[in-house]
């Protein structure tokens, strides 16, 4: 595997914990749609959270956050909405970003949770 697909392995099971550790209840993780994929769906009330995790290991290519284009955003809206075709009833959905710099500082994970990225 390769050393940026191990790093986004590593950040999707940090974000699951950070997420559990604030209250969410995790839905779903890695759900597909074609070529669509959100990372993780968890809701905490009011909201379902259709969370996309982007990780990085050092700033050399940037933050993570900036690596969510417009594009990028426009998949996980398409996601979203087949998902929620699927699952019915949710009447209150964000879209978000979980950017995470491992070990950024004092040798700790800094977390920036982004909520409704998208209004």
């Amino acid at each position: 595997m390769a050393r940026h697909q191990e790093t986004g392995r590593a950040g999707e099971e940090k974000a699951l914990r950070w997420l559990r550790d604030r209250d969410f209840e995790i839905v779903d993780r890695n759900w597909r749609h074609g070529h669509l994929e959100i990372d993780i769906i968890a809701y905490r009330a009011p909201y379902l959270h259709f969370v996309e995790v982007k990780t990085r290991s050092s700033l050399y290519f940037g933050n993570p956050e900036d690596e969510v284009s417009k594009t990028k955003l426009k998949h996980m809206i398409d996601a979203g909405t087949a998902w929620l075709a699927l699952h019915p009833g949710h009447k209150r959905v964000r879209f978000d970003i979980l950017a995470i710099r491992l070990g950024h500082g004092d040798g700790g994970d800094e977390y920036l949770f982004i909520e409704d990225v998208y209004t």
